[in-house]
C-alpha cells in the first residue's frame, strides 16, 4: 500500500464516528395512514435523503422492536404515555440534540408539559400528531338498531343492554388494553389513570360480558370497516374516525360516521417523533424531524390525516373546515376532560396484559 493511501486508511480509522457523513438513507416505522402522501417525496427533493417507510397498527408491535434492538429504523413513533415512558427506562431510545431541531419554540407547552410527564425535560421524543380514544358511529345504523338516539356515554360500548342490540350491525374494539382499561374504568366511575388490582377485575369482568357482541378487536380495520358501513360503532381514535368519515365522503357512498367524546371523558394520546438509541442514520432523523417541525409541513399532514398537530404556528395552514371542526381540535371545555395513562408499574402491566387476554378470549 502506498503512503498517501496508508495515511489516508488511518486517518479514516481514527475519525470519531459521529464525524464520518451519514450515507443518505433514512428508515422511518410510522403508524399506518398517518402523514400526508408528499411529506416522503418533500424530504427526499429538499435533503436527497432516500427514504424506507415502513408502518404498524399498534405500540405493541412497535415496542416489541425497540426493546429486541438492532431494528434497523432511524425514526419511530411510539405514544408518550405509558410507551415513550417504558423506551426511555428500558434504553431504547437515543437522547435528541435539540441544537438541530429549528422549530421548537411552536409547539403548544400545554402538549409539550404532557409529554414531559413520562420524558423529562422532554430529552427524547418531540410531539407528531394527538388524538382522543371515543367512540366513532355510524348515526343512522346505531339509532335504527337501537330505535333511540345514542347516549353520550361509553354505555354505547360496555353496557349489554345497547352492545347486545349493535352487534347486530357491528361492533369494534381497539386491540390495546392501555385504551380500553382506562374508557371502561370511566364508565364505571373508577380513576381512569388507576393501579387497583381489585378496579382491573371489575372493569375485566364487564368487558368479558360484551366480549360475544365485539365483532373484531383491531386497531386499524375500523377506520375502513366504519368508512363502508360494515360496523355501526367502534372504540377509536379521533382522527381514525375522522377519517373513515372523509373517505365515506370521497367514496360517495352514503355512509354517515361521526366521533363523540363521551360524557365520562376520554384518554388523550401524544405521538411522539423518537430515534432508536442504535438508529444507524442519527442525523439524518434529525433532519426529518426539523423537515416535520417546519409549520407548512406539519399542517399539510394534519389536512391530510385529520389528526391535530401541537405546532401552534402551523394552525393558519390547516384547512378552515379542519381546524373549525370540534372532533379534530376540541373545544376546551371538552378538553379538559381529557386524561393520560401515565407508565405502570411492571406487575401490574402484567395483570393489565392477562386481564386482556382473557377479555378477548371470553375466558
Amino acid at each position: 500500500m502506498r503512503l498517501p493511501t496508508l495515511i489516508a486508511a488511518i486517518f479514516l480509522l481514527l475519525l470519531p464516528l459521529a464525524a464520518r457523513a451519514e450515507e443518505p438513507v433514512l428508515h422511518i416505522y410510522n403508524w399506518s395512514d398517518y402523514i400526508a402522501p408528499d411529506t416522503i417525496s418533500g424530504f427526499e427533493a429538499e435533503t436527497g435523503i432516500r427514504v424506507t417507510y415502513d408502518v404498524y397498527d399498534s405500540n405493541e408491535v412497535l415496542e416489541a422492536k425497540l426493546l429486541a434492538g438492532h431494528s434497523g429504523y432511524d425514526i419511530v413513533v411510539p405514544s408518550a404515555s405509558p410507551y415513550l415512558g417504558r423506551q426511555i427506562a428500558a434504553g431504547a431510545l437515543r437522547p435528541l440534540d435539540k441544537s438541530k431541531l429549528p422549530g421548537l419554540d411552536n409547539l403548544d407547552p400545554r402538549i409539550i408539559a404532557l409529554a414531559a410527564r413520562v420524558d423529562p425535560g422532554n430529552r427524547y421524543g418531540i410531539p407528531y400528531l394527538w388524538s382522543v380514544t371515543g367512540i366513532g358511529y355510524n348515526p343512522a345504523l346505531v339509532e335504527r338498531t337501537l330505535g333511540a338516539q345514542p347516549p353520550d356515554s361509553f354505555a354505547l360500548l360496555f353496557d349489554p343492554a345497547y352492545a347486545s342490540k349493535l352487534a347486530t350491525c357491528g361492533m369494534s374494539i381497539l386491540d390495546t388494553p392501555q385504551e380500553v382499561f382506562p374508557a371502561a374504568f370511566s364508565y364505571l366511575g373508577l380513576p381512569p389513570d388507576g393501579r387497583s388490582l381489585a378496579d382491573l377485575d371489575t372493569a375485566a369482568a364487564m368487558l368479558r360480558r360484551i366480549q360475544p357482541d365485539v365483532r373484531k378487536f383491531h386497531s386499524s380495520q375500523y377506520i375502513n370497516d366504519l368508512a363502508t358501513g360494515d360496523l355501526c360503532v367502534a372504540l377509536g381514535y379521533s382522527g381514525d374516525v375522522i377519517q373513515a368519515r372523509n373517505r365515506a365522503q370521497e367514496a360517495e357512498n352514503g355512509v354517515e360516521v361521526a366521533f363523540r367524546v363521551p360524557r365520562e371523558g376520554a384518554q388523550m394520546a401524544v405521538d411522539m417523533l423518537a430515534i432508536p438509541r442504535d438508529a444507524p442514520h442519527p442525523d439524518n432523523a434529525h433532519a426529518f424531524i426539523a423537515y416535520l417541525l417546519q409549520p407548512k409541513v406539519i399542517a399539510a399532514i394534519t389536512n391530510a390525516v385529520s389528526y391535530p398537530n401541537p405546532n401552534l404556528a402551523a394552525i393558519e395552514f390547516v384547512a378552515p373546515e379542519i381546524r373549525g371542526d370540534p372532533g379534530i381540535y376540541p373545544p376546551e371545555e371538552v378538553r379538559r376532560h381529557f386524561y393520560m395513562n401515565l407508565p405502570s408499574p411492571r406487575d401490574y402491566e402484567r395483570a393489565r396484559t392477562r386481564a386482556w387476554m382473557r377479555v378477548k378470549s371470553g375466558c
